[in-house]
């Protein structure tokens, strides 16, 4: 894990989720993704740069790593840390699995 982060606390650091463990949750179900392929591991390794996708409330989020959190901080410096690449689009797929 050179130079990375484990995907679990990023994904609180970046408020994505509220604890570790709602984050490995999310990580195990597998639907989450870095840079394409499917990870199941909470101990996988993030870097600047990665992109992350996983399913949300019918929609696909999709996000770039800008820079690695150093601690959990306020929702404003969070978004700083990525960028989204979604921004308002439905998954199709997801809305008709109902």
């Amino acid at each position: 894990m050179k130079d990375g982060m484990r995907i679990d606390k990023v994904l609180v650091y970046m408020r994505f989720a509220r604890t570790r463990s709602m984050a490995c949750a999310l990580i195990t179900n597998g639907s989450m993704r870095k840079n394409g392929v499917h990870i199941f591991n909470s101990n996988e390794s993030i870097n600047v740069g990665d992109v992350l996708t996983w399913a949300v409330q019918g929609h696909v989020k999709i996000i770039k790593i800008l820079e690695l959190p150093k601690r959990r901080e306020g929702a404003e410096i969070a978004r700083s840390q990525y960028r989204e690449l979604d921004r308002g689009v439905k998954n199709a797929i997801a809305k008709n699995k109902a």
